[in-house]
């Protein structure tokens, strides 16, 4: 019988590299104009971390993490600036998608007043001159 291991990821392998959301924010969040610079950088730096315990892949370890994860969840309000831009970010991904600019009704015409474009009886042009 063969046996499955499970692979433990670890909080160091989580947030060995920066954060980035590739499918929301391809050219990055500094780029993006939702996000202030330092914000952005939160983001880089905690993002990981905050993504990892919000999915259950890490559990907390001490009671950073905890509030971390507690205000990822709504449990509390953000106290830091990390949980501050961490919850920005959600809203800003997790926000309804907007219709279009046009609209998707079919524009409607004006009524035009028909006896003013078919009066032309003070054009008294005479072409036989």
């Amino acid at each position: 019988m063969k046996e499955v291991k499970m692979s433990v990821i670890t909080k160091e392998q989580v947030t060995r590299k920066p954060f980035a959301d590739k499918k929301h924010y391809p050219y990055g969040f500094a780029r993006s104009g939702d996000f202030s610079i330092n914000e952005s950088k939160l983001l880089q730096t905690y993002g990981s971390l905050f993504a990892a315990l919000v999915d259950g892949k890490i559990t907390p370890e001490n009671d950073e993490e905890q509030a971390y994860l507690e205000s990822a969840l709504g449990h509390r309000e953000p106290g830091t600036p990390q949980e501050k831009a961490w919850l920005k970010y959600q809203a800003r991904i997790n926000r309804p998608k907007t219709a279009s600019i046009y609209g998707s009704k079919k524009p409607t015409v004006d009524d035009v007043d028909d006896d003013d474009m078919s009066d032309n009886s003070d054009l008294d042009i005479d072409l036989d001159d």
